[in-house]
């Protein structure tokens, strides 16, 4: 069997390193907020291009605690608007919802998968306050239409990066094409701990401060505490890993491009519908994600074959029982992505010769 992922192959390329990295915070004596952590915010920040890192224990939390951190300041409320695309994971609108701010749907391109940015303006309200895209499956949204929108509208405009280290949109990296950005370093991403782990990235020393504190009990110093803040810290080991491992990053998405291209030259089938790409650095192919009407047969046939798809999202957000105030909205687009989507295999470990098999046979895929 192919295996989707082998996260186990993935970290053994580091494996010496990573043992290196852990038993350096073992030694330490320092497992909490410590300088694993203060290097990797200074690393990845500049990786990302962006003054500032505030890392936090997930990319759910980076996100709900960007919202939160923007109500501090005064900019968002409480029954605010934000823009968000439907065809995404459900931790996007629980970010919104969990803040009390009104999620509003919008479209997909069907071709790119993200927020469509013509049907934008079309849901901007007098209380609109934010654009939240997403950079799904690893390709970059085009940023450009997002921000001349933003900028009419005077809109706040936050990543969600959570899929995509390392894309480019023109010259620059995602996390550093807004107002500030989410990552989540979940174990599968293409930047992975060995745990959960997430970080916000952006310019704004004002927003950054608040960030700092919000992550750490609102506390900018021990006992004193500005804000009603939450525990959300990266931990010094998963710090101490993401630095090794981020030093690859760029090589591993590189083999991640490579991997799609060949999907994508040698892939010939009327059944299947590929991905399409802004251009090469656009993506670093999270998810290698095709499209069919026939999708229970195909998955049924790849398994047959010995090869492990997984299906990135069957449900979309507006139909799921948590959110039954949306279940009678009609979104035919995404509703129609989450009934065709196949993700196929595709990491930095994966063989020629599995990706190759899994090439000649999606193109023998027959209804």
């Amino acid at each position: 069997m192919i295996q989707f992922l082998d996260l186990k192959k993935i970290n053994n390329q580091y494996r010496e390193e990573i043992q290196q990295a852990v038993n350096s915070v073992l030694d330490s004596g320092w497992y909490i907020l410590g300088e694993q952590v203060e290097r990797f915010e200074k690393e990845f920040a500049f990786f990302c291009g962006t003054k500032h890192c505030i890392s936090v224990a997930s990319g759910l939390d980076a996100l709900i605690l960007i919202i939160r951190g923007y109500k501090e300041l005064g900019i968002l409320s409480e029954q605010d608007e934000v823009i968000v695309p439907a065809n995404t994971y459900i931790a996007t609108i629980i970010a919104i919802t969990e803040n009390n701010l009104k999620p509003i749907l919008v479209e997909p391109n069907i071709n790119t998968f993200n927020i469509d940015p013509k049907l934008i303006e079309t849901k901007i309200t007098s209380k609109t306050k934010a654009i939240l895209p997403v950079h799904l499956y690893g390709q970059s949204v085009n940023m450009s239409e997002i921000n001349i929108i933003a900028k009419k509208y005077n809109l706040k405009v936050i990543e969600d990066a959570a899929q995509a280290h390392g894309a480019f949109f023109k010259t620059k990296r995602v996390g550093n094409l807004s107002d500030v950005a989410a990552f989540s370093f979940y174990p599968g991403k293409n930047l992975g701990a060995l745990g959960d782990g997430g970080a916000i990235t952006t310019n704004n020393d004002n927003l950054s401060e608040v960030l700092f504190q919000l992550r750490n009990y609102g506390s900018a110093k021990k006992y004193i505490h500005g804000f009603k803040g939450v525990n959300s810290r990266l931990d010094e080991i998963q710090a101490a890993v993401l630095r090794v491992k981020l030093r690859y990053l760029d090589y591993d998405n590189s083999y991640r491009r490579n991997v799609a291209q060949y999907y994508l030259e040698n892939i010939k089938n009327e059944f299947i519908i590929l991905p399409k790409t802004i251009n090469e650095m656009s993506h670093v192919w999270h998810l290698f994600v095709v499209r069919t009407k026939f999708r229970q047969k195909f998955m049924y046939y790849l398994e047959k074959n010995k090869i492990q798809a997984l299906i990135h999202y069957p449900i979309p957000p507006h139909k799921q029982d948590a959110f039954l105030e949306y279940n009678d909205i009609y979104l035919p687009i995404t509703e129609q992505i989450h009934s065709e989507v196949v993700s196929l295999p595709i990491s930095p470990v994966i063989l020629k010769v599995e990706y190759e098999k899994i090439a000649l046979i999606v193109s023998s895929f027959n209804v």
